[in-house]
Formats: C-alpha cells, sequence, structure tokens
C-alpha cells in the first residue's frame, strides 16, 4: 500500500494533525487520572515525547506517542508499595528496557526478540493487563451505576456503529456523553472549572529518594508495550509505503520511544508509547506526513498550558470512567486473545498451554515475589514467568504447528 502522495496545504496540515490528537486525546488522558498524575501534565509530556521520537528518528517516521493502558494496573501498584514518587522512578525502568531493546536490536536483529518474546508470551501478559484492574472499574462504576452505563453504552454503540474517524474514539466519545449525561442528572461541582486560570502551566513531580527497587518492578511490565511498538511500526510501514524498519531503523524508533518514557517520567507524567489508536487512524486517512504528527504534538502541549481544561478532566465523576473502563480493560485483554490466535499459537500444544496458564493465574492470583526490600508481582512477576517458561521448556514442531483439521 502507497501513501497519498498529493502534498497537503498548511490549514489541511493543521487539521489533520488536530484530528489525530483529538483521537489520541480521550485515552491520554483518561490513562493520569486513573492513576493519579495530572492530565495536562501527561498531554504536555505526550507532545514533547512525540516531538523528541521524531528528532531521534530524523523526522521520517509519522507517529504520535500517548499514554498507554499497559502501564495503569502497573503504576497504581507501584504506587501503593512505593508512593508516587517511587512509581515515577518506576517509570524510569521502562524507558531502560527500550533502550536495551534497542540496543539488541541493533546488534542481533529482530530474531532475538522473536526468540525472547513470541505470541505465546505476549498474548497472555496482554491479557493480564485487561483483567488486573477489573475488579477495580466495576468499583468505580458501582457508585453511579446509571453514568456508569450510560457512558458504556455510548462507546459500545461508537465501537459497533460509529463511521471513519468517529470509530476510533468510542472512550472519548463515551466520556464526553457521560459528562453530559452527569450535568443533566446529576451534580456537578463546576466551581472548580470557573476558578482556574486560562493560562497554567502543567504540574511537574520530580521523582525524589532514588530508589532500584519500583525500577525493578516496573521493567517486566515494558514487555507488552516494547512488542505492541515493534507492530505499529511495520502497520506504519504498510500505510506510508515506507520501509521504516531499516530506514531510519527500528532500534532508532524504539530509542525514540525510550527517550520520551524517560522525559516523561521526570517531569511526572504516566510512560508514553507509540500510539496504535493513532496508527489505526493513520490507516484510514492516509495522511502519513510526519509534520502532521508534530502538529498533533504541538497542539497537545498547547492544551497542556489552558489551565480550565485540567480543571475540567478532574472534573469527570469515576463512575464515568468505571463504564469506561469495564469495555477497556476487556477489550485489553481480548486483544490478548486475538493475539494468540492470529499468531497461530497452537493451543492444542501442552507446552503452549502450560506457558498460558502459569502465566494467567499467576498474574490473576495474585502471586508475589519478595527478597529483602525487592519485591516482584503481577503484570511483571507473570512476564517474568512466562518468559523463563518459554525459555526453558523445550519446544518440539508439534508445539508450533496448529493441528490440522478434518474436513
Amino acid at each position: 500500500m502507497t501513501s497519498d502522495t498529493t502534498p497537503l496545504s498548511p490549514l489541511r496540515k493543521g487539521i489533520a494533525g488536530a484530528q489525530y490528537l483529538f483521537v489520541a486525546f480521550g485515552a491520554t488522558v483518561l490513562v493520569p487520572i486513573l492513576v493519579g498524575l495530572d492530565p495536562s501534565t501527561a498531554l504536555f509530556s505526550a507532545g514533547i515525547g512525540t516531538l523528541l521520537f521524531h528528532l531521534v528518528t530524523k523526522g521520517k517516521v509519522p507517529i504520535f506517542l500517548g499514554s498507554s493502558f499497559a502501564f495503569i494496573a502497573p503504576i497504581i501498584k507501584a504506587t501503593e508499595l512505593y508512593g508516587l514518587s517511587g512509581a515515577l522512578f518506576g517509570c524510569i525502568g521502562v524507558s531502560a528496557v527500550y533502550f536495551v531493546m534497542s540496543l539488541l536490536i541493533r546488534l542481533f536483529g529482530l530474531r532475538f526478540i522473536s526468540r525472547l518474546f513470541p505470541p505465546v508470551v505476549i498474548g497472555p501478559i496482554i491479557m493480564l493487563i485487561g483483567l488486573s484492574l477489573s475488579d477495580s472499574a466495576v468499583k468505580m462504576a458501582s457508585t453511579n451505576w446509571p453514568l456508569a452505563v450510560i457512558s458504556l453504552a455510548t462507546a459500545i454503540i461508537v465501537t459497533l456503529y460509529g463511521r471513519g474517524i468517529t470509530k476510533l474514539i468510542p472512550i472519548f466519545l463515551g466520556i464526553v456523553v457521560g459528562y453530559i449525561a452527569d450535568l443533566i442528572f446529576f451534580e456537578v461541582d463546576l466551581r472548580p472549572i470557573a476558578e482556574a486560570s486560562w493560562l497554567s502551566l502543567p504540574k511537574i513531580t520530580i521523582p525524589e529518594n532514588f530508589s532500584f527497587a519500583p525500577i525493578l518492578f516496573m521493567i517486566p511490565v515494558a514487555i507488552a508495550p516494547v512488542i505492541e511498538h515493534i507492530g505499529d511500526v511495520y502497520v506504519v510501514n504498510n500505510v506510508a509505503g515506507k520501509n521504516f524498519v531499516k530506514d531510519p531503523g527500528l532500534h532508532r524508533t524504539m530509542l525514540g520511544d525510550g527517550i520520551a518514557c524517560l522525559f516523561a517520567s521526570l517531569v511526572g507524567g504516566p510512560p508514553v508509547t507509540t500510539y496504535s489508536e493513532v496508527t489505526g487512524a493513520m490507516s484510514l486517512t492516509k495522511v502519513t506526513d510526519p509534520l502532521v504528527f508534530r502538529i498533533a504534538a504541538v497542539t497537545g502541549v498547547l492544551f497542556s498550558l489552558i489551565g480550565k481544561v485540567s480543571a475540567l478532566l478532574r472534573s469527570i465523576d469515576q463512575a464515568i470512567l468505571g463504564g469506561i473502563m469495564l469495555l477497556l480493560f476487556g477489550t485489553i485483554a481480548g486483544a490478548g486473545i486475538s493475539s494468540l490466535l492470529h499468531s497461530r499459537v497452537n493451543l492444542a500444544s501442552s507446552r503452549n498451554v502450560v506457558i498460558i496458564s502459569v502465566t494467567l493465574t499467576t498474574g490473576i492470583g495474585g502471586a508475589a515475589l519478595s527478597f529483602g526490600n525487592f519485591s516482584l508481582s503481577g503484570i511483571g512477576l507473570s512476564a517474568v514467568i512466562a518468559v523463563v517458561l518459554n525459555l526453558l521448556l523445550p519446544e518440539r514442531k508439534e508445539d508450533r504447528e496448529e493441528p490440522t483439521t478434518k474436513q
């Protein structure tokens, strides 16, 4: 597939850039709200992170970076264990994983990554990302079930019947309709919005009291986003009709994500990674000019400076977010199942069943491993278990092949 080679006018580039930010906006601000961070800071770090990514990749790759849902559960858990500052330090570990992967890809190519993280490892990890916070979603929705159902129903309807760009923003529209319903049928305190200034700097939260424990806690969690990054780059290749894996190189795109994650963690934002929703919008619009994505990044930074936007986002009822999460986390779990099926993982293989089963049960069951002050649990521990089992259990030819079915 080749991209649309018709040059865009400056006005159309500006509109397209704002449109891409619009696609990413709902999820990018949802992540910080759920984990207790400032949504304006998330917009700021997403914008600056995207610009840093383009700098590292020589401005060649049309990608926008946004907050990843993969880090919601780990940041919440890390905050419980180490405090908010510790959780932000943990995000430094995420960037370290990207740096190491960038180096490994540069030295050994993609074959090494495929051996370490095959689909039988990635699938259950993605499923855990969605399932691990299902209890939190129900608790938040239960604070006002009618409101939660309205936002959930909106997101479902848009997902099933939306067309064009609309289909790509079910989360955003679910929040908007839920908020309108809250204004009409329930009570929303609008005083903080009225009192907020129009111009306000994002809340910068610099990590303090350096500790390796939260960094080690967050490192395994980065496995799934790293693999998602590789998939997104290949999708962008197909849409743009270019080979970004070779030029500027997958090691550079991985490095760009890592630097963006590092910046976000140092200013108090959630990790920002290559954003699948925006990649989907690119497939639809066929607009692949990297400048358009830099415009989206600058627009995000400008939005982060509007104080009333931050106050508005903070006024969203948790039941609205809970309703959205009921769909969102289930969708993520479904993506893990889809990954196993599309990768043609042989689910009749005893070896594969063992890896998937142990990974899921340890993650959902809350298994934890502690050595002194160091603790590894949840998705992080399950990711390590999945990788270790994949490397230790002998793989036979029949483990790699799907069983044939008789017609």
